[in-house]
């Protein structure tokens, strides 16, 4: 029982997942947008644009389209941006978001941690489908990777609050802010093995 608003996403490819063969079972049109596709594509026509797993470790010349996301995003536009990583092996150096946060190495490895809801009445908890705690049933491998950190306290949301056993509650795993007409969100949660 899914419902979908919008219909067309562009889709910045990271270092490879099925999120955007999955967007199209849901009904949604999806273009893949490379370096060269998003330097000639006209960002306004998309309803979302999701950056792929690891799209700012995988891809040196996002960096270069900072501003013109973050454009789209204050003309109304709705940027996802999955999960990238910060270690020895891989960092990110572009800046991603319109405000202040960090990539933790925070993770929750077990798929069964409990999920807090944070401000059940946040709307992307609401709309277009009523999120529950049932859609985290059955998840599998872990919950959440490379967590937010550090975030501007003034303009994110943070919308979820969960922990490994014994830890201490993180809330890091999806951050929202309103910058200008649209949003941005930067989220951990393993959406690309549960899709």
């Amino acid at each position: 029982d899914l419902k979908t608003y919008g219909k067309k996403i562009g889709y910045i490819v990271g270092s490879g997942d099925k999120v955007p063969e999955a967007l199209e079972q849901m009904g949604y049109e999806v273009t893949l947008l490379t370096d060269k596709e998003l330097a000639k594509n006209n960002l306004s026509q998309f309803d979302a644009i999701i950056t792929g797993v690891r799209a700012y470790n995988t891809n040196e010349w996002m960096n270069s389209y900072y501003d013109k996301l973050m454009k789209y995003v204050e003309d109304g536009g709705n940027m996802i941006v999955q999960y990238n990583t910060s270690n020895f092996i891989s960092n990110v150096s572009s800046k991603i978001g319109p405000y202040n946060f960090t990539i933790s190495r925070a993770r929750i490895t077990d798929e069964n941690a409990e999920v807090k809801f944070l401000n059940p009445d946040h709307p992307v908890l609401n709309f277009p489908n009523k999120i529950t705690t049932d859609d985290f049933k059955g998840w599998i491998q872990e919950s959440g990777v490379y967590h937010a950190a550090n975030w501007d306290k003034d303009k994110f949301e943070p919308i979820f609050s969960m922990h490994d056993p014994n830890e201490k509650d993180d809330e890091g795993s999806l951050i929202m802010a309103k910058h200008g007409k649209g949003f941005f969100t930067y989220t951990g949660l393993v959406f690309f093995r549960q899709l």
